[in-house]
């Protein structure tokens, strides 16, 4: 395909899918929710991961970062797939009713095409979630390389909390309360597990 066969292309894909799922009602709400849940999650799973590799006895960089990595990226997959299937599902029922009332098929019309548009959006943002969460948790730790590990750790932690007070305040202002009263109720929640899983690694 030449670059100007590609430019049409992605002119096409973004102006007769993307933009029109964009503008749905329903797919910016649920690419919002659906993120911020998952980002949420995949914190938490990251978070036992790295006081479970940084902080063991005799703990290593490459492995450290290759289970954060791998951890990452399996969520990721398994969140975007998940959510591909509840939305699609979700998307056809909104089609059949709206057919069920039209008497028509809506199928290879705009309605047809921005429905399943609109459930790969949300999808991808979902799948992107863990990796971004993944990125930031692994920054210390390719900073420092090496050389302190532990600290590295307690640096990923410190951004660990500070993403989960971050998605506390998120869903404080989308649900109508108080931001920094939900953000710290997150961040205390992380703090938490921080203890819990650190003495459990401690007895280990």
């Amino acid at each position: 395909m030449s670059s100007e066969g590609g430019l049409s292309f992605l002119n096409r894909l973004l102006h007769g899918r993307v933009l029109p799922a964009l503008r749905s009602p329903e797919t910016l709400p649920a690419m919002r929710r659906y993120m911020v849940n998952t980002v949420f999650d995949s914190t938490f799973v990251v978070l036992g991961v790295v006081i479970g590799s940084a902080f063991a006895l005799h703990s290593d960089l490459s492995i450290v970062i290759g289970t954060i990595l791998t951890t990452s990226v399996a969520l990721a997959i398994s969140t975007g797939v998940s959510v591909y299937e509840a939305e699609s599902h979700e998307q056809e029922n909104r089609v059949k009713k709206i057919e069920s009332a039209m008497l028509m098929d809506l199928g290879g019309t705009e309605v047809g095409r921005r429905s399943g548009a609109s459930a790969s959006l949300i999808a991808v943002a979902n799948f992107s979630a863990p990796l971004i969460v993944c990125a930031i948790l692994l920054t210390p730790f390719i900073v420092l390389g090496s050389e302190d590990i532990r600290l590295a750790g307690m640096i990923a932690i410190a951004l660990a909390i500070a993403i989960l007070f971050l998605v506390g305040a998120v869903l404080g202002r989308m649900s109508g309360r108080n931001p920094l009263v939900r953000g710290s109720r997150m961040a205390a929640i992380g703090f938490v597990a921080f203890l819990i899983c650190y003495f459990i690694e401690s007895l280990v």
